[in-house]
């Protein structure tokens, strides 16, 4: 399908944007451009039958983050929900644009958008699935960098809202990714504490 082809490739082009950078296998990636591409991978693993929206959420849910930096908003959880919520509506903003721009109707893009906004998390099983999705890339490729940044209480805390979002599904994976030594031992502290 055209339209679906050509709007992964926007999602892509736009994330390659990215100015932060990681190495991943011995490569430097764009940052969001890499976490789409890592969350697709988790949503097929999690749904092989996946529908055109829920893979288009996929490579659109964290499109253009690097814009709204986290320190321009206050310190605490009242900045952070608030930084979250902007993001969202930011990157609904964003991907509605280009979908709207490859052709796909008002309808099609709802659908997409509720996804990336996650509305209704607990009674759609795509919003459960792109959580689940978000989640993995998490403790896959950014947990352990956090784990220097923050005290084992703090980390501990973090690993427990995680676990909280998350389906059985997606806490099946989890408890099989290849973690750390200390990942995975703050991560048995959290479930076991």
């Amino acid at each position: 399908m055209k339209k679906f082809e050509d709007a992964i490739a926007r999602f892509d082009e736009y994330n390659r944007r990215d100015p932060n950078m990681i190495i991943h296998q011995g490569q430097r990636w764009p940052q969001e451009y890499l976490f789409a591409l890592m969350r697709s991978e988790w949503v097929r693993k999690l749904k092989p039958d996946a529908s055109d929206q829920l893979m288009l959420a996929a490579h659109c849910q964290h499109l253009g983050r690097w814009a709204i930096a986290r320190k321009s908003y206050p310190d605490g959880r009242l900045g952070y929900l608030k930084w979250r919520s902007d993001l969202g509506k930011y990157h609904a903003q964003i991907a509605s644009e280009i979908l709207s721009a490859v052709g796909y109707s008002e309808a099609e893009i709802k659908e997409v958008t509720s996804i990336v906004l996650k509305q209704k998390i607990k009674q759609n099983q795509e919003v459960q699935t792109i959580e689940d999705a978000l989640c993995l890339v998490f403790l896959q490729y950014q947990y352990d960098d956090l784990l220097e940044k923050h005290s084992e209480d703090k980390m501990v805390s973090i690993l427990r809202k995680t676990w909280a979002k998350m389906s059985d599904v997606g806490r099946d994976y989890a408890v099989r990714l290849s973690l750390s030594p200390r990942g995975r031992a703050l991560l048995n502290l959290a479930l076991n504490s």
